[in-house]
């Protein structure tokens, strides 16, 4: 058969629907050219939120469009969770929920520099406004040697950086009786930790982690460690504690502060991204200005903005809460935006001149007439050059 993959949310979405499609071009099957049709067509969809739903319908109705005689199989959380909505869709074939029981592995590459490895799935935080646990089930795990031996593939394969993804890493080991730390330490051993041109091997980053999980010693191990960067992703919602309780978190700020005060005091080149959530019930004018004013004063590198939407079957629904509108839940988007436009641009500035690492991805982009090929530092700061196709998946020193 030829076949498609479309996916759809986030980065451990992506390994999965790699690891399938693996599978299928193990069985004599090939993907799809461009422009070309497809007999079969696998949707991997998220629900983190109503309008990730919206999307997933739009790339069902689009997929069926352009391929008429496909078999369209619709896959992924909005599968679990919705299954029935998504079965009465005149464009579907057949729905297949993720399984929740069991750890399947996964890896992928969104070019031959970058690798995404699963190394946990699932989450038995039950936070009110949320729906993950429900769609990927309980936490659970592979195994360290299983993780090591993935990510040996992918260094074999020609990876030169492997992100670790999961829904709730920093609960690595519960399902195995190992820990998280001892993880890091065996993915920091893969290989020598330089080349002699002095260049790293390889690197490792870190996805977001709960600041309750990512304790000293993690930070303090990244600090020294020879492979990982200086890049951490850390869950804060909200930066009030009544909202904080409301949401069911399991930490306050004044702990979240300590995390951000502590990694900057170890690794000050350190970027440091942060989920944040807008608009949730509850969070009244008191409390968001309360937030805001937290927010402003962390010094962070970037913020991941979402817009509460109300999910189906979540404790918030049941809470007496006060609601708010849409409106205002998209004006405080639109302020956090500001707020992580002014902190991004404030951390690249304040590391202009400073030599960096930089490992040299396949994209490229014609500016003005020029062809420029990207790349990242080790802490996460996007920079470009002329495009040289020698350089690219290597890692070279800059000023930055």
């Amino acid at each position: 058969m030829v076949f498609k993959i479309v996916t759809l949310g986030c980065k451990l979405n992506f390994a999965e629907s790699s690891a399938l499609g693996k599978v299928l071009l193990d069985r004599g099957h090939r993907r799809a050219k461009p422009g070309e049709e497809a007999d079969l067509c696998i949707v991997n969809t998220c629900s983190v939120t109503d309008t990730a739903d919206h999307k997933d319908r739009q790339a069902i109705h689009r997929i069926k469009r352009e391929n008429p005689h496909a078999r369209v199989i619709v896959t992924g959380c909005y599968a679990r969770l919705k299954p029935d909505e998504i079965a009465r869709m005149a464009e579907v074939d057949h729905v297949v929920p993720k399984r929740e029981d069991v750890f399947q592995h996964a890896w992928s590459k969104d070019d031959r520099t970058r690798c995404f490895l699963k190394v946990q799935d699932g989450c038995d935080y039950f936070c009110t406004y949320c729906t993950i646990p429900f769609a990927r089930g309980r936490s659970r795990n592979p195994r360290i040697k299983e993780v090591v031996a993935q990510a040996r593939e992918a260094l074999a394969s020609g990876a030169k950086e492997i992100v670790l993804t999961g829904v709730n890493i920093g609960d690595f080991g519960k399902s195995t009786g190992e820990t998280f730390i001892d993880l890091l330490r065996a993915l920091d051993a893969l290989e020598d930790a330089v080349q002699p041109d002095g260049l790293p091997a390889y690197r490792v980053r870190i996805s977001s982690c709960e600041p309750n999980l990512l304790s000293d010693e993690v930070i303090d191990f990244v600090a020294q460690s020879r492979h990982f960067a200086p890049h951490f992703h850390i869950p804060l919602q909200s930066g009030s504690n009544e909202v904080l309780r409301i949401m069911h978190r399991r930490y306050t700020r004044e702990l979240f502060k300590e995390r951000v005060e502590h990694i900057l005091s170890v690794m000050p080149n350190a970027f440091i991204g942060v989920d944040c959530m807008v608009g949730v019930r509850g969070e009244t004018n008191e409390y968001w200005e309360d937030y805001l004013r937290f927010i402003s004063a962390l010094p962070v590198a970037q913020l991941h903005v979402f817009t509460y939407s109300e999910r189906a079957n979540t404790r918030m629904l049941k809470m007496d809460l006060e609601v708010i509108p849409t409106h205002e839940r998209e004006r405080r988007s639109k302020l956090l935006h500001a707020v992580s436009q002014m902190k991004t641009e404030a951390f690249y500035q304040a590391h202009r001149g400073e030599e960096s690492v930089v490992l040299w991805e396949s994209s490229q982009k014609t500016v003005d007439g020029q062809r420029l090929m990207y790349g990242f530092t080790e802490n996460y700061i996007k920079v470009s050059a002329p495009y040289d196709k020698l350089k690219t998946n290597t890692f070279e020193k800059i000023i930055l």
